[in-house]
């Protein structure tokens, strides 16, 4: 890990998002929107994107159930979360809907961002 990776890890460590958190259920979730702004106020140059499925969906249709995949680079690092397709429970969905497909990419985004530093 070069030494600019390490010090944007640790200045994403070391940001405060407890005021943008929410609770749901048992668990606190920080919002993509806020992960994302955080993530640009410290590294105007980071990207990310979604890894397609061969037949270009945005998702992955397993025996298990179904999955996102979503990538963020920092500082030319880039890191990967795949994230299966939940309802509000933490449930798989057996036939998720295009916006239960979204809500998984953006809860994978914040997540990818995570492994970052953020949150």
């Amino acid at each position: 890990m070069s030494k600019t990776t390490q010090n944007t890890f640790i200045k994403l460590y070391k940001t405060d998002v407890s005021k943008h958190t929410e609770k749901k259920g048992n668990f606190n979730y920080l919002s993509w929107a806020y992960a994302v702004a955080e993530l640009k106020k410290v590294c105007p140059n980071a990207r990310w994107g979604v890894t397609k499925a061969e037949d270009g969906s945005p998702f992955f249709k397993t025996d298990c159930g179904y999955f996102v995949d979503v990538w963020v680079e920092v500082d030319g690092v880039s890191l990967s979360q795949i994230h299966p397709v939940l309802n509000h429970r933490n449930q798989p969905i057996a036939k998720p809907n295009a916006f239960e497909i979204n809500t998984s990419l953006q809860r994978a985004l914040a997540k990818a961002i995570a492994l970052h530093g953020l949150g």
